[in-house]
């Protein structure tokens, strides 16, 4: 039988800063037994990888990181600067560790691929170089998982996802659905304006 643990709740935004440019700054949230959306772009949405040399490159530290993470990938797709994944965590204390090991290294290695190197590799202003959320209820997953899914096609790649070699699906939506339900993994409230937005949607 399946026992999940505890819903421990923290939050991080890499820096002891808490405003940049009297805005807030962007926070990750870590929440065990959760299902997670995730996504990244580039700097300034540069096609870093272009070549399928850089996406083996990705698909490589990305799977070997989550791996190590206990980081149950659902389904995910790379495209030429940006990538989405949907993934269950039992335990997100190593979750911001992951995500700066695959940024990390992916940056080193796909810099040594490309005529000029790109410093920040993925970094927005403030301070933010990835998007985490938790998903509410099975609209939520459903849409984050379509969404993730047809990537190629919303960016005219092909008229098929399934044929982009980028995307990657492990478990289906609705095999997603039945296991964060077995799993009590969704979101229950939380106390804070960014998950008290309009229901349904991935971020």
């Amino acid at each position: 039988m399946y026992n999940p643990p505890c819903g421990h709740l923290r939050k991080s935004s890499g820096t002891r800063n808490e405003r940049w440019e009297n805005r807030h700054r962007f926070e990750h949230w870590y929440r065990d037994n959760s299902v997670y959306f995730i996504t990244s772009s580039t700097r300034d949405h540069f096609p870093a990888f272009a070549s399928e040399h850089a996406k083996q490159v990705f698909r490589d530290r990305f799977t070997h990181y989550a791996n190590a993470h206990g980081f149950e990938t659902w389904v995910v797709t790379l495209m030429n600067n940006h990538y989405h994944t949907l993934a269950y965590v039992a335990r997100a204390d190593g979750l911001g560790e992951m995500m700066r090991k695959i940024h990390g290294s992916v940056a080193k290695l796909v810099n040594d691929l490309l005529p000029e190197r790109r410093k920040p590799f993925w970094r927005e202003r403030g301070g933010r170089d990835y998007f985490d959320g938790c998903l509410r209820d099975a609209t939520q997953l459903r849409r984050a998982h379509g969404y993730t899914v047809r990537q190629s096609v919303r960016h005219g790649v092909c008229a098929d996802w399934r044929a982009y070699g980028h995307t990657r699906v492990f478990v289906s939506a609705e095999e997603g659905v039945e296991l964060a339900r077995a799993r009590n993994a969704f979101l229950p409230e939380v106390p804070y304006a960014r998950y008290q937005g309009k229901r349904g949607h991935a971020h």
